[in-house]
C-alpha cells in the first residue's frame, strides 16, 4: 500500500486497531497502537496520534485511558455490551431451525462487534450444539422474502415440504400435495416453540393457517396483492400466539378452566397477566380463553397433573377425554408384548 494512501486512512485504522485489540480490561500504550499502526505501513508520532485520538472521541468512539506508569488507551463501551451479545449467542445456539453451519457464521459476525478478547468469551458454548439443528441452510432467503411480500402487501406461492420414510426405509423430504403450489397472503412472522412459522390466509381453505418457515422452499413473490380481507386487517399477532399451543391449532373455542392457586403463574405466563380470573374458592380460581385447540393443548393440560381442570364447552372436555383413552389404550394389556 503506498505511503500516501495508508496515511489517508489512518484513522479508520487507528479506530479498528483500538476496537478490535482493547476493552475494559486490555488497554494499549501509545508506542503499542504506533507499532500496530506500522503493521498497515502507517506512521505515526505520538503527537499526532494524541490529535487522532481527539478526532475519533469528537467523532463519538467512547476512549478512555488509564494512566498507572504508563498511559494506556481502551474503548470503554459499544454499541452493543458484552452480555447482550452472549444473549443473542445463547439465542443462535438454542435455536432450532438455525443449522449448525449458520450458526457458526452468526456467531462469528458477532464476534466482530467485540474486542478480540471479547470475542473469545462468546466461544464459550460453541461446541455445545449437538442438539437437533435444521437443515434448511436457505431459512434466512425464505424469511427475506416473506418479510418483503409482507412489506409489499404481496401474496407468495412455494412449496410446502414434508418427511416421509423412503423405499430404503430411510427419511427423505418431500412436497406435500404432490408438489402443487401453496398460494398465500402473508401476515406475520414469528418464532414459537424453537421453530420459525409464516402466519398466512389461504383463501383456498378461507382461514388463517400456520407454516413452518424451514419447511418452505422455492418460495416467490406474485404480483397479486394480499387478500383485503377483515382476518389480514384485524390480525393481532400477540392475541393470536397466545392462544396457538405450539403453533398446531385447530378449531376455536371459548375454554373455560378450574385452576389450583399455586398455579396462577402458569397460567400468567401461558395466557398473559392481564386475563380476568373469577375466586372458585379459597384454593382454586377460573378463568376463560379463546383456545384453539389441538393434542398439544391437552398434553398441556395433562402435564399439569391435575391442577387445571376443564370445565366448558363439553366438547372440549369429551376431546381431553377421548385423548386420555387413546393413550391409555397405547398402553393396554392387549398392546403389550411383554
Amino acid at each position: 500500500m503506498p505511503k500516501s494512501s495508508g496515511q489517508k486512512l489512518k484513522l479508520l485504522y487507528l479506530r479498528d486497531i483500538l476496537l478490535k485489540r482493547t476493552d475494559d480490561n486490555h488497554g494499549m500504550t501509545a508506542t503499542e497502537i504506533i507499532d500496530a499502526l506500522s503493521e498497515f505501513n502507517i506512521k505515526s508520532e505520538r503527537k499526532s496520534l494524541y490529535d487522532d485520538i481527539s478526532s475519533l472521541q469528537m467523532y463519538g468512539l467512547d476512549i478512555e485511558k488509564i494512566k498507572s506508569n504508563t498511559t494506556r488507551y481502551y474503548v470503554a463501551s459499544r454499541d452493543f455490551e458484552l452480555a447482550e451479545l452472549k444473549l443473542l449467542v445463547d439465542a443462535i445456539q438454542s435455536s432450532k431451525f438455525i443449522t449448525r453451519k449458520k450458526s457458526m457464521e452468526l456467531i462469528g459476525k458477532i464476534e466482530g462487534l467485540v474486542s478480540n478478547f471479547q470475542g473469545k468469551e462468546l466461544k464459550r458454548d460453541v461446541f455445545i450444539t449437538n442438539r437437533v439443528k435444521g437443515l434448511n441452510e436457505k431459512i434466512y432467503y425464505v424469511v427475506d422474502t416473506l418479510q418483503t411480500a409482507i412489506s409489499n402487501d404481496r401474496k407468495v406461492s412455494f412449496l410446502y415440504m414434508k418427511w416421509d420414510i423412503g423405499q430404503g426405509a430411510n427419511i427423505v423430504k418431500t412436497a406435500r400435495r404432490d408438489g402443487k403450489r401453496y398460494v398465500i397472503s402473508p401476515i406475520w412472522l414469528c418464532w414459537d416453540d424453537e421453530n420459525y412459522y409464516m402466519i398466512g390466509y389461504d383463501s383456498e381453505a378461507d382461514k388463517i393457517k400456520n407454516y413452518r418457515v424451514d419447511k418452505i422452499e422455492s418460495v416467490d413473490i406474485l404480483e397479486d396483492k394480499r387478500e383485503p380481507n377483515d382476518e389480514i386487517q384485524k390480525f393481532d399477532g400477540a392475541e393470536y400466539t397466545r392462544k396457538i399451543f405450539s403453533m398446531y391449532g385447530g378449531e376455536e373455542f371459548e375454554v373455560t378452566m378450574l385452576v389450583n392457586n399455586e398455579l396462577v403463574g402458569v397460567i400468567a405466563d401461558r395466557f398473559g397477566d392481564d386475563i380476568f380470573i373469577v375466586k372458585e374458592n379459597d384454593n382454586q380460581f377460573r378463568f376463560s380463553a379463546k383456545i384453539s385447540i389441538s393434542s398439544q393443548f391437552y398434553a398441556w393440560v395433562f402435564g399439569l397433573g391435575g391442577g387445571v381442570k376443564i370445565l366448558s364447552p363439553q366438547r372440549v372436555v369429551d376431546g381431553f377425554k377421548e385423548h386420555l383413552n387413546s393413550v391409555n389404550n397405547n398402553y393396554s394389556a392387549d398392546n403389550n408384548d411383554n
